[in-house]
């Protein structure tokens, strides 16, 4: 006799109903787990089609980041633009201060060429730009090697 799978002869039908009630309990759970799995693969597969999605977002964003780049670079002004127009800078003029303080990409040059600027717009971002150096704490000397630094922007020197 196998205990594992008894004869049904060998039942009692009430052991015979039980047996049934196990074997339909089964059957639910394999296809819930079935399900499960299936819901999880949905899940995964939404998951991927997001992160390429955001991949494909990133490289447009930094396709016109490089871009907008090099047009600063040839154009200040004309790279300005284009960088508010693809949202990737705001017209604030503390923003447009930040983003030419952290200079990522951007030549000095350029830069020195935009803040030079005698209009009143580039007139206020250069006010901001120099709001974003630190110059509290540093001695004469820090001071002056941190202007030759601005030298390279067209300023001093």
């Amino acid at each position: 006799m196998d205990l594992c799978h008894p004869e049904p002869a060998e039942l009692s039908s009430g052991e015979t109903e039980e047996l049934q009630r196990i074997k339909w309990h089964r059957k639910q759970l394999l296809e819930d787990i079935q399900k499960l799995k299936d819901e999880i693969a949905d899940v995964f597969a939404q998951i991927d089609c997001f992160e390429s999605a955001e991949e494909s977002r990133m490289a447009q964003k930094e396709k016109e980041l490089c871009t907008g780049r090099k047009k600063f670079n040839m154009d200040p002004a004309k790279g300005i633009q284009y960088f508010i127009e693809h949202k990737l800078l705001t017209p604030d003029i503390q923003d447009i201060a930040r983003f030419l303080y952290k200079g990522e990409g951007l030549n000095k040059t350029a830069i020195g060429t935009y803040l030079g600027e005698r209009d009143p717009v580039n007139l206020q971002v250069l006010q901001a730009f120099v709001d974003c150096h630190e110059f509290a704490n540093l001695n004469l000397v820090q001071a002056l090697r941190f202007r030759e630094g601005a030298s390279d922007l067209g300023f001093g020197g």
